[in-house]
């Protein structure tokens, strides 16, 4: 028996309708919408909320929660970050997300976002290289290649126009596991025995490692002129991964100074060290490359905006696919004044039957 109330359902986007979405979509042309729709809102930056995620931090990981708005909605996401979670089975990266509307206060979409997320990631690097990577780049070093790295090559491939990725991993086997998903994608897949072989006739190097700690990827001599660094892994308080001396030389490029200076490869450098918000390039209103033979870095440890740009973006694909459950999850009685009545009329059709 139906209760004699209303309720306001909330779509929920699953796992396996993220991935049957991802499917429908097309993965590269979904990289590629999604990029879009990350630097429309980069161009609107100034007009949307912005603060440093909240974290919780311990010895093995961290859980944060990263909210932002832009006055019609609000979005939020849950993630944590936990690298010695592979050697369990389980994966170092999980997330979920709730976008709403502000003049209500109703969530408007709930969703998972670890896939979400490594697609958003991805099509953010991608983006910031279409700024900043020497033209014409072709070839890609891919260090690092766990849960992100397929994600990275396609999103590169299809915004960027890359042709060849060179992954490496200190694991033989996480290498093996990138070149399989990879083949028959377009791209050419040269397994690399060392990163110094990945870097080689390299335009841009992808860094995307997970162990909480100040690691060296790239050393200095490793790095030469009319490069770009996309530097992902580094995203948490004592974690990086370049030599510092890479930053002094490099033209830096961020999302959010406050965010990037505690938890980017910058946490290395002074206070003050000048770097270039990257909505700035986008907007024309600072410089990105400045010549052929610059070294840019995009310092990524991924922001609430850009998040908030795949919830809106999710919301406006899923008409039409069905790709989602009605939640039954925000209370919405007849009489908002009269909560209490839901219960009372449960209470009488429980009885009842």
């Amino acid at each position: 028996m139906s209760l004699p109330s209303r309720h306001a359902l909330v779509p929920f986007v699953s796992v396996d309708h993220m991935m049957r979405l991802v499917l429908h979509i097309g993965i590269e042309r979904m990289m590629v919408e999604l990029a879009d729709a990350i630097e429309a809102d980069f161009r609107r930056w100034p007009e949307i909320d912005k603060t440093p995620r909240v974290a919780s931090h311990s010895d093995i990981g961290v859980i944060e929660l990263m909210p932002t708005s832009d006055g019609q909605q609000y979005g939020f996401k849950y993630v944590n970050g936990h690298p010695s979670n592979t050697r369990r089975g389980l994966q170092t990266v999980t997330a979920f997300g709730v976008l709403a509307d502000v003049a209500t206060g109703y969530p408007v979409l709930v969703s998972e976002m670890t896939i979400l997320t490594a697609l958003r990631t991805a099509a953010s690097s991608a983006m910031a290289a279409k700024w900043l990577a020497p033209r014409g780049s072709r070839v890609m070093a891919m260090i690092g290649n766990g849960a992100q790295a397929e994600f990275q090559a396609l999103a590169f491939k299809a915004v960027c126009g890359i042709e060849e990725v060179r992954p490496y991993d200190i694991d033989p086997a996480a290498t093996r596991k990138c070149a399989a998903n990879l083949a028959g994608r377009g791209l050419r897949v040269v397994p690399c025995a060392t990163a110094e072989e990945a870097i080689l006739g390299a335009q841009i190097v992808t860094t995307c490692t997970a162990d909480k700690q100040y690691a060296t990827i790239l050393t200095d001599n490793m790095v030469g002129g009319g490069v770009h660094i996309n530097a992902v892994g580094g995203d948490c308080p004592g974690k990086t991964e370049l030599a510092p001396a890479i930053l002094h030389r490099a033209g830096i490029f961020v999302e959010y100074p406050p965010q990037t200076r505690i938890e980017g490869e910058i946490q290395q450098l002074d206070p003050d060290h000048p770097v270039t918000e990257l909505w700035q390039v986008i907007a024309g209103t600072a410089p990105g490359r400045l010549d052929a033979g610059q070294v840019t870095l995009f310092d990524s440890v991924g922001f609430a905006i850009e998040d908030f740009s795949a919830l809106r973006y999710l919301h406006a694909r899923l008409a039409g696919t069905g790709l989602w459950l009605d939640l039954d999850m925000i209370a919405d009685p007849d009489d908002p004044r009269d909560l209490f009545g839901m219960i009372c009329r449960a209470e009488t059709a429980a009885t009842a039957a």
